[in-house]
């Protein structure tokens, strides 16, 4: 099963997780990307501690 996030409304262009470690895209949900359990985490980790620049911005 997939998921998006709420804030996607209805929207079509975004980025879907699979139960576990699976990831696609809305558009093309018939390709995917599998990702290590501790990769993951690790990804989210990074993300939530703010050390990727948003979209259009660098340091």
């Amino acid at each position: 099963m997939w998921r998006k996030s709420s804030y996607s409304a209805n929207a079509q262009n975004c980025v879907e997780v699979g139960r576990g470690v699976g990831l696609r895209d809305s558009k093309a949900p018939i390709t995917h990307l599998a990702v290590a359990p501790r990769s993951w985490s690790a990804f989210l980790l990074s993300v939530k501690a703010g050390k990727f620049a948003p979209s259009g911005q660098s340091d």
